[in-house]
C-alpha cells in the first residue's frame, strides 16, 4: 500500500516524478534521488519490451453502466478480472482461491484497508471505545495514518502489538514479507477476540519464497506491487467471511461506488498474459514475467550488498534460503525495500539526505532513528546513482 505521497517527497531540491525529470536530464551531483517511496517503476522496461501483448482497446460505447457482476456479491468486479486474479493465483500458488473465497476489488489496497478496518468494527456500540488497530514494528508507515484519517468512532490507531496489552477485541495487521524490513510475518497478539488483516503485497515470487498458499480470513493483494502498475490503482482483498465482505463491498459502494472498470480490464489482461507465460513458458520459467522481476531484483540486492560490505557504515537484513514451489528451486528473498542500519547509531535517514538521498526514517516504522527504509524498484540510472552516493559515504564521514 502506498499513501502519504506528500510526506515521502525531499525537501524543495527533489524530483518529484522522474518521468518529468530523470537523472539523465540534469548533472548527476545535483540530482535528489527519492527512493522514500515505493513507486515500482524499475518493472517498465519489461513492459514496454511485451508491445501490444497487453493492449486494451475500449470503444466508446462499452462500458457505461455502474454495474459489472449484478449476481455476483461484489457487483461492480469485473468478471474477466475476477478470473484472471483466480487463474493467477493458482498458478503461482500464493494463496487459496477456491470457490467459496470472496474476492473484493478496490481502488488500490489502501481503499480496501479502509473497508476491512469497518467491515471488522462496525456495527459498533457507543457506550464502548473504539476497536484498537495494532502491528508489529517495524510496521507499515502508513497504518497509523491510514487508522486515524477519517477519526472514526469505530477503531483507533493503538501502536505496535508487541506493546499491546489491553483486554478485548483488537485488530491487527500482519505484513508478511513485512514492509518495511522483508521478514516473514505472523500475528503477535494472538488473544481472544482478534481479528487478523493480512497484508501480502508482496508475496509474490520476485520478492520472497513462495512456501506455501496463504490462507487467512482476509488476504490484500495489490496490481502495484505484484506486476509494477501502480497508476491503474487496483487492488483486491480474499475474504472467506460472507458478512465481512458484504460489508467491505458496502464500504466501496459509499464511498466510490466501485471501481473504474477500465483499469480492471487493463489489470485482467496483463494478469492474464502473465499467467498464460508462467503455465507456456519453459522448464524453468526463464521466459515469464516472475522470473525476469525475480533476476532483477537479484541483481539489485548483490549490488547493494556489495557497497554495505565494502562501505562499513551500514548494515543490512540477511534472509533465510527456502524452497519456492513456483520456482522449483531454494532461493533467497529479494525484497522491494532495503531495511538500512548504521553501525554507529547515527540518524540514517539524515546522513542520507546529505548526500541527496531522499529515504523514509525508521521512526516512521515505530522504530529507532538509526533505521531508514531504502526503495529497491527504481529506475536503473536512479538505483545505480544511489550505489555510487552511497560507497562514497565512508570517505565522506572518515574525512570529517
Amino acid at each position: 500500500m502506498v499513501v502519504g505521497i506528500e510526506k515521502a517527497v525531499s525537501p524543495a531540491n527533489s524530483v518529484v516524478s522522474s518521468a518529468r525529470k530523470t537523472p539523465a536530464a540534469i548533472p548527476s551531483s545535483d540530482f535528489v534521488i527519492n527512493l522514500a517511496r515505493g513507486d515500482p517503476t524499475i518493472y517498465q522496461p519489461y513492459w514496454r519490451r511485451m508491445g501490444d501483448k497487453c493492449t486494451v482497446v475500449i470503444p466508446g460505447h462499452d462500458l457505461m453502466s455502474y454495474f459489472s457482476d449484478p449476481g455476483n456479491l461484489c457487483w461492480f468486479l469485473m468478471p474477466e478480472l475476477d478470473d484472471a486474479i483466480r487463474r493467477l493465483h493458482r498458478v503461482v500458488g500464493n494463496a487459496v482461491v477456491d470457490d467459496d473465497r470472496y474476492v473484493v476489488v478496490g481502488t488500490g489496497s489502501t481503499q480496501l484497508f479502509q473497508a476491512v478496518l469497518y467491515a471488522l468494527t462496525s456495527p459498533h456500540n457507543p457506550d464502548t471505545e473504539p476497536l484498537s488497530v495494532v502491528a508489529a514494528a517495524p510496521f507499515y508507515s502508513s497504518y497509523p495514518e491510514e487508522t486515524e484519517f477519517l477519526r472514526s468512532g469505530l477503531y483507533k490507531w493503538a501502536g505496535d502489538a508487541y506493546a499491546f496489552d489491553k483486554d478485548g477485541a483488537y485488530v491487527e495487521c500482519v505484513t508478511s514479507p513485512n514492509n518495511p524490513d522483508g521478514t516473514i510475518r505472523e500475528a503477535v497478539v494472538n488473544r481472544e477476540g482478534g481479528k487478523h488483516i493480512h497484508d501480502l503485497a508482496y508475496y509474490w515470487p520476485q520478492y520472497t519464497p513462495i512456501t506455501g498458499k496463504a490462507d487467512n480470513d482476509i488476504m490484500l493483494f495489490t496490481f502495484s506491487k505484484a506486476t509494477g502498475h501502480a497508476g491503474s490503482r487496483i487492488g483486491w482483498a480474499i475474504v472467506k467471511d460472507k458478512e465481512v465482505a458484504t460489508k467491505m463491498v458496502k464500504y466501496m459502494e459509499l464511498s466510490s461506488i466501485g471501481v473504474s472498470k477500465e483499469a480492471q480490464l487493463r489489470a485482467a489482461k496483463i494478469l492474464e498474459v502473465i499467467a498464460e507465460d508462467c503455465v507456456n513458458s519453459g522448464p524453468d520459467k526463464e521466459d515469464n514475467f516472475f522470473e525476469h522481476a525475480h533476476r532483477l531484483m537479484s541483481e539489485r540486492w548483490e549490488k547493494l550488498r556489495e557497497v554495505v560490505k565494502r562501505n562499513g557504515v551500514f548494515s543490512l537484513p540477511k534472509y533465510p534460503r527456502d524452497f519456492c514451489n513456483f520456482r522449483g528451486k531454494d532461493t533467497e528473498s529479494s525484497p522491494a525495500f532495503a531495511w538500512l542500519k548504521t553501525k554507529d547509531g547515527l540518524n540514517c535517514d539524515n546522513l542520507l539526505r546529505e548526500f541527496k538521498i531522499v529515504t523514509r526514517g525508521g521512526p516512521n516504522f515505530g522504530v529507532d532513528s538509526d533505521y531508514t527504509r531504502i526503495s529497491m524498484l527504481s529506475v536503473d540510472e536512479e538505483f545505480n546513482l544511489f550505489l555510487e552516493r552511497l560507497a562514497a559515504i565512508k570517505g565522506s564521514i572518515n574525512g570529517n
